[in-house]
């Protein structure tokens, strides 16, 4: 049952959210009241993205603080028994309907989406061990040691290891995506939609930060947190660049005229693998976003293929589970790019094969308790031909 502080709170960041993000209205809402304690903070959070995974449960003409309440009902009622909640009706109500038509919808899924996700740290290299024992209530993942499934309650940004660069808080599948690219000390690296820079800083480290990682992204502000989290983590073998991507079908001038031992490009997608941290994005997403968004991948993949050196691995990543943006994807610049081979994923072990290949892997978030995450990747041969 929520309490009437929690309550309130809730409610002000539905009326204030208007078109805008529901997690981006939370963060900034909670970071306008410092005070507030971190278990009123976490519940506040939870009853929103609770209201937002159970909506289509809610009377829409109940008082907000009803409809929150009932959320909140369902989200416990769920939890205790996911039987509660017949397959049928999740089908149903969990997810729009379009979504059917582009990708698969087993049972399982369905039902992750409706409960809490997990909170993944990424300790870094040999230390995870340690920080477990550090921070308690930590479980390895089977993939790897240094990422840890963190179930305690303490501000984790306000912790010691944290303020001294210890680990970072970063999703399971957002990990697999740097085991994927197996960089190797020395090599040059292009991060292409780096944005924040989780995955850099993950690069940088298993590089043991020697060699060069170029950061592109489209937002300078982005960029701007990538250096304050690289300092904070003492990584400094790398250089950012502001990159606008792929505008109109324009092929911009890319950051470097050098060539890589391997690119990563985490495309702009449709998310719908977050889904479960970020409910909110269940009804705003569209299937013209799909259509958009794919162009976008096509072009990016096509943009940054020549950079790749003779021998160099081109990693190919998008948190999102549709078939437009994942094998539609991977087998369309596969046809176009006969100078790149398939190569095997080696970096990721206890993954669910979802292409023809072990070059490509659909990661179910339902099988990694994390979000979902589709990773290709292709090996250059030769010059391109023609």
């Amino acid at each position: 049952m929520l309490d009437s502080t929690t309550l309130n709170h809730a409610a002000r960041i539905l009326a204030a959210r208007s078109d805008a993000p529901a997690d981006a209205v939370l963060r900034d809402y909670l970071a306008s009241l410092p005070r507030l304690p971190q278990r009123e903070r976490r519940a506040v959070s939870r009853a929103v993205f609770s209201y937002f995974r159970w909506r289509q449960w809610l009377e829409p003409r109940a008082p907000v603080r009803k409809q929150l309440e009932e959320a909140s009902d369902l989200q416990e009622r769920f939890e205790r028994d996911p039987r509660s909640v017949k397959p049928e009706t999740l089908a149903a109500r969990a997810v729009p309907d379009w979504l059917r038509a582009e990708m698969e919808l087993p049972v399982e899924f369905l039902q992750h989406l409706q409960r809490e996700p997990a909170l993944w740290l990424r300790a870094r290299p040999g230390t995870g061990e340690r920080l477990a024992a550090t921070l308690g209530h930590c479980t390895p993942a089977p993939q790897s040691a240094e990422a840890l499934r963190f179930t305690g309650h303490q501000d984790l940004f306000r912790s010691p290891p944290f303020q001294a660069g210890e680990f970072e808080i970063q999703d399971l599948a957002s990990q697999l995506v740097g085991l994927a690219a197996t960089p190797r000390p020395g090599e040059t690296w292009w991060d292409v939609c780096a944005g924040e820079g989780g995955k850099t800083l993950h690069l940088a480290d298993l590089m043991a930060n020697q060699g060069l990682i170029w950061a592109s992204d489209r937002s300078p502000r982005r960029l701007e947190v990538l250096k304050r989290r690289a300092a904070r983590a003492k990584i400094f073998n790398y250089r950012t660049a502001v990159w606008p991507g792929i505008v109109a079908g324009v092929r911009p001038t890319l950051p470097t005229k050098g060539k890589f031992d391997g690119i990563l490009v985490d495309a702009p997608c449709s998310a719908i693998g977050t889904w479960q941290r970020n409910p909110h994005a269940r009804w705003t997403t569209t299937p013209g976003d799909i259509t958009e968004l794919a162009a976008i991948q096509a072009a990016l993949l096509d943009a940054v293929a020549g950079s790749v050196k003779t021998g160099g691995r081109l990693i190919y990543a998008v948190c999102t589970l549709t078939r437009r943006e994942t094998e539609k994807i991977a087998a369309g610049f596969l046809a176009a790019h006969p100078e790149f081979i398939p190569e095997p994923l080696t970096g990721i072990v206890s993954a669910d094969s979802g292409g023809p290949s072990p070059s490509r892997v659909l990661l179910w978030p339902q099988s990694i308790h994390a979000n979902g995450m589709f990773i290709a990747a292709w090996k250059r041969r030769s010059a391109p031909q023609g």
